[in-house]
């Protein structure tokens, strides 16, 4: 099998294609910006360029986008330009290429608005049947992309899987307000519990996509790391995650303690990701009891290739007030996630 990988200089893209390396899989990287894990340069909204690069190609990782960080500094006609005219020109292609799999890389931003309950209101548990709301242009053109996807299966026969990613960048928080609540680790931590995944996790249900999307023709699924929380805890969760959290892995008290780290007061929201392990047949193998567990025994809680991708930023500029232009409006607690 040869696989496109859009976006290659990317966080998802180059652990993509290290891992596609490792299994002995061709690959062909695609990205604006020239790396190392890049062979062809230039930009998706360009047919012809996108034609020159499909020859022999098999299948397409479809993870090039502009990111929610982008929102400050691009306009929403180039979110549109970069999100759906590039989608669509690669899914265009792919017909006309015969392509086999094509794997979207989207995002869980699309559910929007829907992630903040009303005060008083349980945890929002977010499964693949809850309806998206976007609350800005990203989410807007992420969710347009996908059903760009669903109208290419139904429409053209192509086989196509759309995942849904949490967050899994090691860059510093785009909220100004958690940075200065939380130690970096502390909140990426607690993250997992509920929003996060590891890298190493995010490319192998993308593999795991590839080879289901011949059989399934058609699938959006969650992809976040696997929370130990229960729907019957979301309206716990809501006012008093500590004492959940303490109750599923009771562990994490000693070793925050040890930290000076602390967990969020409440959360709003819980990515459930049962779907794509169950579907996808997809293994994830990075959470927040693997951490703590890892941690307990002086390790090191993230995969080898999130460590070996790093940081890489989402603007060659540095900003007055941090790595981002802008920030999210301050929330009610520093520890609540809404």
């Amino acid at each position: 099998m040869k696989v496109l990988v859009t976006g290659s200089s990317g966080h998802l893209g180059e652990g993509l294609i290290r891992h596609l390396d490792g299994l002995g899989v061709e690959s062909v990287g695609l990205d604006l910006k020239p790396s190392a894990f890049t062979t062809r340069t230039g930009s998706i909204t360009d047919p012809d360029f996108i034609d020159g690069c499909l020859a022999g190609v098999d299948a397409i990782i479809h993870a090039a986008t502009l990111h929610k960080p982008h929102v400050a500094t691009h306009s929403r006609q180039e979110f549109v330009d970069t999100n759906i005219s590039g989608t669509l020109n690669l899914l265009e292609a792919a017909v006309r290429h015969k392509i086999k799999s094509f794997i979207y890389t989207s995002t869980t931003s699309t559910f929007g608005d829907v992630l903040r309950p009303a005060p008083g209101e349980p945890a929002v548990w977010v499964t693949e049947s809850l309806t998206p709301l976007p609350k800005n242009i990203y989410g807007v053109t992420k969710l347009a992309a996908e059903n760009l996807c669903r109208m290419f299966s139904r429409n053209q026969g192509l086989p196509c899987i759309v995942l849904r990613t949490s967050r899994f960048f090691p860059e510093d928080d785009d909220n100004r307000y958690k940075r200065d609540a939380f130690d970096d680790d502390n909140l990426k931590l607690n993250e997992l519990l509920f929003r996060r995944a590891d890298l190493h996790d995010m490319v192998t249900a993308h593999v795991c996509a590839l080879e289901k999307a011949p059989e399934l023709g058609f699938g959006t699924f969650i992809v976040s790391a696997t929370s130990p929380f229960q729907l019957q805890d979301a309206a716990r969760l809501a006012i008093d995650m500590p004492s959940v959290v303490a109750r599923y892995v009771p562990a994490y008290e000693q070793i925050y303690a040890q930290h000076g780290w602390k967990m969020f007061t409440s959360i709003g929201r819980v990515y459930d990701n049962r779907l794509a392990r169950d579907t996808l047949g997809w293994q994830p193998e990075y959470d927040f009891g693997s951490a703590i567990a890892a941690l307990c025994e002086g390790k090191e809680y993230r995969s080898r290739l999130a460590r070996q991708v790093g940081k890489k930023g989402y603007h060659d500029t540095e900003f007055e007030d941090g790595p981002y232009p802008v920030d999210e409006t301050p929330e009610m607690d520093h520890g609540h996630d809404r």
